[in-house]
């Protein structure tokens, strides 16, 4: 589904990424994990677009991407949910929802052939229902990103990328945050995530890519950093 291979980019004159690779196979999900300015978010903007990629390649299932614009990356089917979920304070929870809502372009395209739409968004997050109708910037921080994750998921995305999704909230949310990516695995959706919770990872993640300085220097299964208490020592901080 994803493979990126040989990337580098950055900001100006400033490189951030070196020799970048990774590799998400239909139906898994995959991590990337390391310190804070290590390049994992500048690897999700150049997935997007966002950034353009100085070298390498990106492709997404088997397409070329790393020169489309981000729009475009979008109808190919790759969504994201930002790091400091950017909702649209000033719509309403559904007109959020609504705003970015697309319809996947094969039959098939996505996990299981499945549409979302804003009654399966609404099934998935229940209290997105309750709140439908009010202004977004008045929901509660745990609230705001349960609506950026449905917000993605309009989208009918082949690949979902979530950068620190449950960063800042308290754990009774965060449960809840990783419990829908364990329905969203089951259901054969692709995901990259970015986050500092090992233990919770461990039981969703297929695969975790350690990030230092631009580039992976680590890759295995949760059980396997689990077993290597030196690579998390040295490259994770913990």
């Amino acid at each position: 589904m994803l493979r990126v291979e040989g990337l580098t980019a950055g900001y100006g004159n400033s490189q951030v990424l070196f020799d970048m690779g990774l590799e998400a196979r239909r139906g898994e999900v995959i991590s990337m994990v390391g310190r804070n300015g290590m390049g994992k978010t500048t690897t999700v903007r150049a997935l997007m677009g966002i950034v353009t990629p100085r070298t390498g390649q990106v492709q997404l299932a088997g397409k070329e991407v790393s020169k489309l614009a981000p729009y475009a990356i979008a109808r190919l089917g790759v969504g994201l949910v930002p790091e400091g979920r950017r909702i649209f304070a000033s719509l309403s929870v559904q007109e959020n929802l609504v705003a970015t809502s697309r319809t996947a372009r094969v039959t098939g395209e996505t996990p299981k052939a499945r549409q979302w739409n804003l009654d399966e968004v609404f099934t998935l997050f229940p209290r997105l229902q309750e709140r439908r109708r009010q202004s977004a910037r008045t929901l509660s921080g745990g609230e705001q990103q349960m609506l950026a994750v449905g917000r993605a998921l309009m989208t009918n995305p082949q690949l979902l990328l979530l950068d620190e999704a449950t960063e800042g909230l308290a754990p009774l949310i965060r449960k809840e945050i990783w419990q829908c990516l364990q329905t969203l695995k089951a259901q054969g959706q692709t995901i990259l995530v970015i986050d500092k919770n090992l233990n919770e990872m461990s039981a969703l993640v297929d695969r975790h890519h350690v990030v230092e300085k631009g580039r992976v220097v680590w890759m295995g299964t949760p059980s396997q950093l689990a077993q290597q208490p030196d690579i998390a020592q040295k490259y994770l901080g913990v």
